[in-house]
């Protein structure tokens, strides 16, 4: 596995020359597009690991996935579905036009900005930082009884977050007309904060692919206590494997068939069903906001161990 992933790292670092960081987030755009990491933990928290993989990143939308999971926790499915639907829109991440055109009326899954900032207002507590405060102990739980070795301590990034709530002028749009149907609960500006310091969670490849782990043994953690109900579990990955790439999400189904959450910091987490977590770093991005490194390695990855859940 170890010359595996190494030789997956040094392939996938050729391809970060034609992408780019995400420059619309000020704090994001001068992480050096060059930098390829993978991880691969299995069921008892044993790691595998080549390139940057202890280097640190904001999650970005791959909390969206983190924050479903403990939403569905606590409040149950019906809190998160009468609000949120479950299909793929084929459209950008940040995309408005379905709020008001479609019939559904309401965010067509829990994976695009719309749908992940009802979301984070259904996370436990009254204020943003409690509402944070209890997904970063949901995510501390996940990387319990592993070995990580010299990972990075998990925690918000500020300045990330700021530099998000200053320039978020779009999802501040998103977020006044979800109140006006009636699909936030409580106050806007706590939604959105929420929403910005759950992006701005920093971790390294190492630790998140210990909760990649955690989904992929539906919920169950190393030495066998439990994060989530297995059922929770198959709705997220199964969110991940429709709507967890965003408009790319049908071409890496289609090349990989692993479940994936993707965010613009550069990260991937994908889950292969009872075998392992796997996540990727690489911050130079495609136009969809993909990392270009990650769906190189995690299809490779897939291809040579037959990971294919389809």
């Amino acid at each position: 596995m170890q010359d595996l992933l190494d030789r997956l790292v040094a392939e996938a670092r050729k391809l970060t020359a034609s992408g780019r960081p995400a420059t619309y987030i000020p704090a994001l755009a001068g992480v050096n597009p060059s930098l390829v990491g993978i991880a691969v933990a299995d069921g008892e928290g044993r790691l595998v690991e080549a390139g940057d993989s202890r280097r640190p990143f904001s999650i970005q939308s791959v909390s969206k996935a983190l924050s479903l999971a403990l939403v569905l926790e606590t409040r149950g499915e019906e809190a998160v579905f009468t609000r949120v639907g479950r299909e793929p829109t084929g459209d950008p991440f940040n995309s408005i036009i379905r709020l008001e055109t479609s019939r559904l009326g309401k965010p067509f899954n829990p994976l695009i900005n719309a749908g992940a900032i009802v979301v984070s207002s259904l996370l436990p507590g009254k204020t943003a930082d409690e509402r944070i405060q209890g997904l970063l102990s949901f995510i501390g739980k996940a990387l319990d009884g592993g070995d990580g070795g010299n990972s990075a301590p998990v925690e918000v990034d500020r300045g990330v977050a700021l530099s998000e709530s200053e320039t978020g002028f779009r999802n501040r749009s998103i977020a006044w007309f979800l109140k006006e149907r009636g699909l936030i609960e409580g106050d806007v500006d706590e939604a959105l904060a929420t929403y910005f310091s759950q992006c701005a969670i920093r971790m390294d490849a190492a630790s998140l692919a210990r909760i990649g782990a955690a989904f992929a043994f539906d919920g169950l953690l190393p030495g066998g206590s439990r994060l989530m109900a297995p059922r929770h579990a198959r709705i997220v990955k199964s969110l991940m494997m429709t709507c967890g790439l965003y408009d790319g999400s049908g071409d890496f189904g289609v090349e990989a068939g692993l479940p994936a959450k993707s965010g613009v910091g550069g990260g991937i987490l994908a889950a292969a069903k009872a075998r392992f977590g796997i996540a990727t770093f690489g911050p130079a991005l495609d136009e969809r906001g993909n990392s270009l490194a990650g769906i190189s390695m995690l299809t490779s990855l897939s291809r040579e161990l037959d990971l294919f859940e389809l």
